[in-house]
C-alpha cells in the first residue's frame, strides 16, 4: 500500500510543473498609441462669488437701519443700511440757505456796479456764491452718503456690526456677494498654463462633493506671475451654467482639467515594456490571440527622458507592459484584470 501511495506522489510531483506551463499567465497589458498625448490633472479649490465687496459709509454717524439679513438676497438698488439723517439734512438746509443769501448779495452789487459798487467788491460777491455753491453740493453728498444701497444683485454674506452702532467713516457695515457668476480659483502648472493660454483645447470640468455630476467651466482670467511657492499660475474659472440654489461661495470643489498635447515623434514607450537580447537589440511583446511573441522595435531616448518607438508595431496593437523578460515567444498568457485572479 505505501509502494502505490509513493508512486501517485511522485506522479503528481512530476505533472505539477507540465500542469503549470499549461496556466496561462496574467499580464498586464498596453495598447500603442502615437497620437496626441491626452494630459489630465485634478485640482482642488473654493467656490468664489464673482466679486465681493465690504460696505462702508462714507460719513460717520449712528446706523439707524440695517436692512441686511444674512444669506438674504439683495436686488441692485436695494436698502442695505441708512444713518441718522437729521443732522446730514440740517446741514444741506443751512448751506442752501447760505447760498441764497450769497446769490441775493451777488445780484444786489451786480445792480449797483460802477454807481456805488466797485468790480472788485462784485467780483468777491460772485466767488462767495459759488463757494455757498460748493457747500450746498457738499452737504447733498454728505446726505447722499449717509445711506446705503445694494450695488448689484448680491447675497448677503455677513453683517460686521450691529444695529444702531456709531460707525466712522470707512468702517465696513456689511460684506455682500456678487453671485451672478460663481467661480473658481486653482494654481495649475505652468505646462498646462502655456497650453490653455495657447488656445489649445483645454476643458474645465468642476465636481462637486456629494454630487456626481460634472459642470463645465470657462476660464475669465488669469494671474501673470507665478507663485511663490512653486511655479504655478492661478486661473480664474466661471461655472457655465449655475450649480444650484445651495451651492455658495467657500463650498469645495474638485476640478477636472485635460488638454491635448501635440503629438510626438513616435510612440511613447514605458520603459517597462522593453526587453533586450544579448546584442542589446530592444524588442517588446505583442500580445495575440492569448498567447505572446517578442518583436523588435527602434527607439530613441529624447531630451525630456520619455523612450520613443520610431519603428515598430502599429498603432492599436496590445504589448505587455510590464514583466517582458519573464515571458518567451509563444507561452500563453491572458490579461490581468484585478488583483487576486
Amino acid at each position: 500500500m505505501r509502494k502505490i501511495f509513493s508512486i501517485f506522489c511522485v506522479l503528481a510531483l512530476t505533472a505539477s510543473p507540465l500542469a503549470a506551463q499549461d496556466v496561462p499567465k496574467p499580464v498586464k497589458l498596453m495598447e500603442l498609441r502615437s497620437g496626441p498625448i491626452e494630459l489630465q490633472r485634478q485640482f482642488f479649490g473654493q467656490v468664489q462669488a464673482r466679486q465681493t465687496v465690504d460696505l462702508a459709509f462714507q460719513v460717520g454717524g449712528q446706523i439707524e437701519v440695517l436692512d441686511a439679513d444674512e444669506g438674504s438676497q439683495k436686488a441692485k438698488g436695494a436698502l442695505i443700511a441708512r444713518l441718522d439723517l437729521d443732522g446730514y439734512q440740517r446741514s444741506l438746509a443751512q448751506a442752501q440757505a447760505n447760498y441764497d443769501k450769497a446769490q441775493r448779495d451777488a445780484e444786489r452789487l451786480e445792480s449797483l456796479r460802477g454807481q456805488a459798487v466797485s468790480d472788485v467788491q462784485v467780483r468777491d460777491a460772485e466767488t462767495q456764491l459759488q463757494l455757498a455753491q460748493i457747500a450746498v453740493a457738499d452737504a447733498q453728498d454728505n446726505l447722499n452718503h449717509a445711506t446705503l444701497h445694494a450695488p448689484f444683485d448680491a447675497l448677503v454674506a455677513r453683517r460686521l456690526v450691529a444695529n444702531f452702532t456709531t460707525v466712522q467713516p470707512g468702517t465696513p457695515v456689511v460684506r455682500l456677494h456678487d453671485v451672478s457668476e460663481l467661480r473658481v480659483d486653482i494654481e495649475v502648472p505652468e505646462v498646462l498654463f502655456r497650453q490653455a493660454g495657447a488656445g489649445g483645447a483645454v476643458s474645465f470640468l468642476a465636481e462637486l462633493p456629494g454630487d456626481s455630476t460634472r459642470y463645465p467651466l470657462v476660464m475669465r482670467e488669469f494671474e501673470t506671475e507665478t507663485s511663490s511657492v512653486g511655479q504655478s499660475y492661478t486661473i480664474t474659472l466661471g461655472f457655465v451654467e449655475n450649480p444650484g440654489a445651495f451651492v455658495l461661495p467657500g463650498a469645495s470643489v474638485t476640478v477636472y482639467a485635460s488638454a491635448t498635447g501635440a503629438a510626438p515623434d513616435g510612440t511613447i514607450l514605458p520603459e517597462t515594456a522593453l526587453i533586450y537580447d544579448p546584442a542589446g537589440k530592444p524588442f517588446v511583446m505583442v500580445y495575440e490571440d492569448g498567447t505572446v511573441r517578442s518583436v523588435p522595435v527602434e527607439i530613441e531616448l529624447h531630451q525630456d527622458g520619455r523612450i520613443h518607438m520610431t519603428k515598430g508595431p502599429a498603432d492599436g496593437t496590445q504589448i505587455v507592459l510590464t514583466g517582458a523578460s519573464q515571458l518567451s515567444d509563444g507561452q500563453p498568457v491572458r490579461p490581468f484584470t484585478r488583483v487576486g485572479e
